[in-house]
């Protein structure tokens, strides 16, 4: 077992059924045991315009395997499923008690299972409060049907003020962000990152080290970027990165490693861990991402990537 978990947010979509149960089967013999995904994965690419597919292949997968589940630490999202066609970003589910409620229902439903390992706030909802909002979250834990919560792309004094308003309910106890080792200009605009307060900063990891939360990352190898450099666009475009990469390409030398896998085993075995949320499209891919979970870093490759920027 490894502190990596298999993003399965194209299952069902871009990535096919079949390929897909082939990707999950070869994670589970290889170890795997943590699997995310959400609600509204992943509308943008299904004709109804309406998230689902990946819970919906989960759960036909499960189902082909009696007595898996039990093994299996599955994550899942509310919030941010579109209630129209092209209703995102502004046209939401949100985070109401209702819209909560309503929505684990249909992950369960869809899931095929009785529990939601972790459950996730996708996005933030201002319209609703948070006493209210933390109150539906803990009456789901205290009801067995979810066994703990997490926010993603929420500001760090967001979080805090949600914790605080849980008064006795088990309030957000990990977050979900991008993290990576090349980092984007502050303030540049990231194609695939729509969300103001969705990366990791050095705040971030004072607050949940202080606080003692999780932290899950996701797109952690860039959407292939590390792999494919005209994929990461402007944002990344700078002499921070260019050192960066200049440091990364030494120390993937010294180990026989790829880029891919230096900064995955960077990621877990940081002074504050990280846990990556990685997408994976074919079986090879797989297999490069789970021989990271084998890499050790020195003390001075790791103080020497840290150091560089």
């Amino acid at each position: 077992m490894y502190n990596l978990v298999l993003g399965a947010m194209y299952f069902g979509t871009r990535t096919d059924e079949a390929t897909s149960r082939q990707i999950l089967d070869h994670f589970v013999d290889a170890g795997g045991t943590m699997i995310d995904t959400s609600n509204n994965y992943s509308f943008w690419e299904d004709p109804s315009g309406f998230g689902g597919q990946s819970e919906a292949v989960l759960g036909r997968w499960l189902a082909g395997h009696p007595g898996l589940r039990e093994h299996l630490y599955i994550s899942t999202k509310v919030g941010a499923q579109p209630l129209a066609p092209g209703g995102f970003p502004d046209n939401l589910e949100g985070l109401s008690p209702r819209a909560i409620n309503e929505s684990v229902q249909g992950s369960l439903q869809r899931l095929g299972t009785e529990r939601i390992d972790l459950y996730w706030a996708h996005v933030e909802d201002r319209s609703v409060p948070l006493e209210d909002m933390m109150a539906a979250f803990g009456s789901l834990i205290e009801n067995g049907i979810v066994g703990r919560v997490g926010c993603s792309n929420w500001p760090i004094w967001r979080v805090e003020r949600a914790r605080q308003a849980a008064r006795g309910w088990q309030g957000f106890t990990v977050v979900q962000l991008m993290h990576s080792y090349l980092q984007p200009r502050p303030g540049a605009p990231v194609s695939w990152q729509p969300s103001r307060f969705g990366c990791v900063t050095d705040q971030t990891l004072d607050y949940v080290n202080a606080e003692q939360l999780d932290v899950w990352a996701y797109s952690p190898l860039l959407k292939g970027g590390y792999t494919h450099p005209d994929r990461l666009g402007d944002a990344y475009d700078h002499v921070g990165n260019d050192r960066r990469l200049a440091e990364l390409d030494r120390v993937a030398a010294e180990l026989d490693a790829s880029h891919n896998q230096v900064v995955l085993a960077w990621l877990l075995g940081g002074e504050v861990p990280i846990t990556p949320i990685v997408g994976v499209s074919t079986v090879g891919q797989l297999d490069e991402v789970l021989e990271a979970t084998k890499l050790t870093l020195s003390s001075d490759q790791r103080a020497s990537l840290d150091a560089t920027a």
